[in-house]
């Protein structure tokens, strides 16, 4: 997209705020760099740079725009549609990869050497790993910085920097302040931060905006997650999705509510060097960064699918935050409704679960891992023999690594292995593809409601029918997913009026 000069321009002169995250602007007459959508004056065209990332314009010598924040919007989508090494590899930096293991176990995960992923990387976003960490770092310390009274030297640790000079020098050179002045003119605008709340259990609280692109249809992916949310682990209640997330540093809890222009996240973190991967985690969980406009443009073209986004343009898919989880919980589902499948997952955590205390609602489980499960006896699977084998069959190839379930997994290969699996159909890949790897063009097309949906929009109720008319929505078939279930009456389709617990 940055090397579209005329687009960007355009772009930049009509502050098209559907462009944010695809690019950034670096304006050489004063050293700054900004999103397109800045409410500031356009500069002259002769003075502007684009460039892909924050983190190449950070590399490039630019610093942060005070105005518009181009470091907090959301993410490229791009990044999360691709599958080649670059989609990868910025799906596992967002995930916390590199801050924990370094570029070594980056290239490690993805099988390349360091120099072949960093040249790449270098390539196509005018930053290295590093620099594109450290621009995640920065971020979580301006989040940090703004929003608690942390002590700075807490803040520097939290965010993931290995030392004070190296998080005083990354703060004054992205945001030219300091993080004392960083602290001080929030303060000066009335918008102090507030000390982590702790609780008897070493709960760090902390509140934040996940931004999004527009339009954003919240009803499908909320009520899905609320519909098929398991018991301890999940829960909608007062207007929020909550559920635990077992983070690299320990447990953790969000609360996510949707809201005209931002959804609204409220963290509890055991360690707030989780931060960054929780975040990323969030955003994943409810396709925030999803470019809408072009995934409904797409779909708008084929008859059957127009009346259906002209309706609710901006849907998401519902993901998840733990592939491994959702392998799991998929199989469960298996030709069950989707109460019986939520009774079983409740069952599994409440006996398997790690315990966890929530301060804040009726959340007691982190969901159970695959090594877990491989202890179960025959009594704890309320189910059919050959699905219960499936499921230990499955958890032995989770707990060997034999399927990758990072955020950075090939996603034909996941597929391969999973699809290997025995008891395992098209049903559970496509949608293990869709919900834990991210596939835009996922397509469960023997799911009873989209075949119920098809059938209902004049496409005949054959597979290979189905998959015929499902060529036309491609490469969005995920999408076209969401509109099709949307069709029936159900529960996950809209936003739940009551608390589930």
């Amino acid at each position: 997209m940055h090397t579209d000069t005329d687009a960007c321009l355009r772009a930049v002169r009509s502050r098209d705020a559907r462009f944010d995250g695809w690019f950034v602007t670096g304006v050489r007459s004063t050293g700054i760099y900004c999103r397109p959508s800045c409410p500031a004056t356009p500069p002259k065209a002769r003075n502007i740079t684009f460039l892909p990332t924050a983190a190449a314009a950070q590399s490039a010598g630019f610093r942060a725009c005070k105005r518009c924040r181009p470091d907090a919007s959301p993410g490229s989508p791009e990044w999360n549609v691709r599958a080649d090494l670059v989609g990868r590899a910025m799906r596992l930096i967002g995930d916390g990869v590199v801050d924990r293991d370094g570029v070594t176990g980056l290239a490690q995960r993805l099988g390349y050497s360091v120099r072949q992923i960093e040249r790449a990387v270098q390539a196509e976003l005018g930053a290295g790993p590093l620099a594109i960490a450290r621009a995640g770092r920065a971020q979580s310390a301006r989040i940090l910085i703004e929003t608690t009274t942390l002590p700075l030297a807490q803040v520097a640790h939290a965010s993931g920097f290995g030392s004070i000079r190296a998080f005083n020098e990354a703060v004054q050179e992205v945001f030219a302040m300091t993080p004392s002045q960083l602290r001080a003119a929030k303060t000066a605008r009335g918008r102090s931060g507030t000390s982590p709340e702790r609780d008897p259990s070493p709960w760090q609280r902390l509140s934040l905006r996940l931004p999004f692109r527009a339009p954003f249809h919240p009803d499908n992916v909320f009520g899905h997650l609320a519909a098929t949310g398991v018991p301890g682990v999940e829960e909608w209640r007062d207007g929020r999705y909550r559920r635990t997330l077992d983070l690299p540093g320990g447990p953790g809890i969000v609360e996510l509510s949707p809201t005209t222009d931002h959804v609204r996240a409220d963290l509890a973190l055991t360690d707030l060097s989780d931060l960054t991967v929780a975040v990323s985690r969030c955003r994943w969980l409810l396709d925030l960064d999803c470019d809408p406009e072009a995934v409904d443009a797409a779909l708008a073209e084929d008859p059957h699918l127009a009346p259906l986004v002209r309706r609710t343009p901006g849907r998401r898919v519902p993901r998840t935050v733990d592939s491994r989880e959702m392998a799991i919980r998929l199989v469960l589902g298996q030709q069950v409704s989707t109460k019986a499948a939520r009774t079983h997952a409740g069952r599994l955590a409440a006996t398997f679960g790690a315990h966890v205390d929530d301060p804040g609602g009726g959340l007691t489980r982190l969901f159970p891992g695959p090594e877990a499960l491989l202890t179960a006896g025959d009594e704890s699977f309320a189910m059919p023999v050959t699905r219960r084998e499936t499921i230990r069959s499955l958890c032995r190839v989770l707990s060997q690594g034999s399927l990758d379930t990072s955020a950075g997994a090939d996603r034909e290969e996941a597929r391969r292995v999973l699809g290997d699996v025995p008891g395992i159909g098209p049903w559970t890949v496509e949608s293990y593809a869709m919900r834990a790897l991210g596939d835009p063009d996922a397509f469960p097309g023997t799911d009873l409601g989209v075949r119920i949906a098809a059938r209902a929009l004049g496409i005949e109720d054959r597979p290979r029918v189905i998959e015929s008319a499902s060529a036309r929505w491609r490469p969005w078939r995920s999408y076209a997913v969401q509109h099709l279930w949307a069709t029936g009456d159900h529960e996950a389709n809209k936003l739940p009026e009551e608390d589930i617990l």
